[in-house]
């Protein structure tokens, strides 16, 4: 007891027949742990640090009677390994990590009259592991006869269990199981979900699973720019499902979304898209998916232009600056923390493009105030900066300390970092980009805009390169 042992000692008398190691430093059961003391029928390891089982750990041990591993770390056991020990009665697990059992893993021990499988982490369990035991099966056979068969005591209290259809069938057993096996504790309780959390398995009536079902109730939504709107879509399946958007083959999961249970097997999910452009438009799909399978279901949105305009649909014209000016403005490149823009100014009437200043006005597309950057002459390229995710984001160009007009500034979007597993550098992924912005042309050229028709670029070729 309480002793600095690190490994099983190798030098027990050979007729030993208990051993206890406990608050030791045990870490392992390696194979062939107990091969020179094969009388041993009982096996005390509470309260050390055992973390893994060998399969074998055990080999040798056919008379063994009782092990008792209680108040270890085993997030898993090898219970293939209980074939060597056929005569084991008693099994004492509780106070570990476990947080599965596999279908088979009461197969190996007959003639258990005692198991506790408390205070450990199963959430999931199938009824079949029970019905594969042979002690149930045993007592299933004799039910009705005179025959006497031994009680056997099940303990599987103070675990998380989850009641969702995952566990319908093992809730079923726990509410009909009965003589000869006996529940240490009958009043097991739900953890979750938060609607269940704190019941008795035998308040709750749990459904079948169920493949996700996705609906909307619009699939087709116009909106006027500068609107803010909010896709949604609602999803029927058993258990809960993960739901996500997608747009442009871009996860938008962090991107203004919310999900929320609306009854027992029915969730909502909204994507707020805040002040339309006719950028966002487009096809943007809600996908859910659980253990089943998954489906989605796409909604086209559609952004208006607010004013009228008699040019024909999809062109949208851009206001003249100064006779004789213009500049453009791309994104030429991304990098790892944001985006470098470029741009051309043709010459001026009254200056040189060599010595015009310009300002930069860079911030979140719906903030009141932008940075405003000063620009010397001589300089066409900038970089912007440490940019967060799944944020929409605008960048206007104008000549020296002129407002920007209408059509003269570059809106985008970053992508969305959900997995956690992405490299840094695909942190940031531009979305959305009109194809070109022309901030200032001579009067009567148009901008090709994300809302042109298929034959724009073939009927712009300079715009939009």
């Amino acid at each position: 007891m309480s002793a600095l042992l690190r490994q099983i000692p190798a030098n027990i008398p050979q007729d030993i027949r208990k051993i206890r190691i406990e608050n030791s430093h045990l870490t392992e059961l390696p194979r062939g742990s107990f091969e020179n003391v094969s009388a041993l029928e009982y096996l005390w390891l509470n309260f050390n640090n055992i973390t893994v089982m060998h399969i074998k750990s055990l080999e040798y041990l056919l008379a063994l009677k009782e092990l008792r591993l209680q108040g270890n770390k085993l997030s898993s056991v090898p219970w293939t390994a209980f074939q060597d020990t056929p005569a084991l009665k008693i099994l004492d697990l509780k106070h570990n990590r476990l947080d599965v059992l596999p279908e088979h893993a009461l197969r190996y021990l007959p003639n258990l009259t005692y198991l506790d499988l408390s205070s450990n982490q199963l959430t999931v369990i199938s009824r079949d592991v029970f019905y594969s035991w042979p002690v149930y099966q045993r007592s299933q056979r004799a039910e009705g006869q005179i025959e006497a068969i031994s009680n056997a005591v099940l303990a599987l209290h103070d675990n998380p269990w989850i009641c969702d259809c995952r566990l319908r069938g093992f809730v079923q057993f726990i509410k009909s199981v009965g003589p000869p096996i006996i529940l240490m504790n009958s009043y097991l309780t739900c953890s979750s979900p938060k609607f269940r959390a704190g019941k008795f398995f035998h308040e709750v009536e749990l459904n079948s699973c169920m493949k996700p079902l996705t609906s909307a109730l619009d699939t087709n939504v116009t909106v006027p720019m500068g609107l803010n709107v909010t896709l949604t879509c609602f999803v029927q399946a058993s258990p809960s499902p993960a739901v996500w958007w997608t747009y442009a083959l871009k996860l938008l999961r962090a991107f203004n979304v919310s999900t929320e249970p609306i009854s027992e097997e029915t969730v909502r999910s909204e994507l707020l898209i805040p002040a339309a452009r006719p950028a966002d438009a487009g096809n943007y799909t809600c996908t859910a998916a659980n253990f089943l399978g998954n489906t989605s279901v796409a909604i086209t949105l559609h952004v208006g232009v607010p004013w009228a305009s008699t040019t024909s649909p999809g062109w949208a014209p851009i206001a003249p600056a100064e006779p004789g000016a213009h500049v453009e403005v791309r994104i030429a490149k991304q990098t790892v923390y944001g985006i470098t823009l470029e741009w051309f100014a043709a010459a001026a009437a009254a200056a040189e493009p060599g010595e015009t200043w310009y300002t930069l006005l860079v911030g979140r597309y719906d903030a009141a105030q932008k940075d405003a950057i000063y620009i010397g002459p001589g300089i066409n390229t900038y970089s912007v900066t440490d940019l967060l995710p799944a944020t929409k984001y605008e960048v206007c160009v104008a000549v020296r300390n002129q407002a920007p007009r209408k059509g003269q500034c570059v809106v985008f979007v970053t992508g969305s970092d959900v997995s956690q597993l992405e490299q840094r550098e695909k942190l940031i992924h531009i979305v959305v980009i009109v194809c070109a912005m022309v901030l200032a042309v001579p009067a009567g050229m148009y901008a090709c805009t994300a809302e042109a028709r298929p034959g724009c670029l073939a009927r712009c070729p300079g715009t939009c390169p």
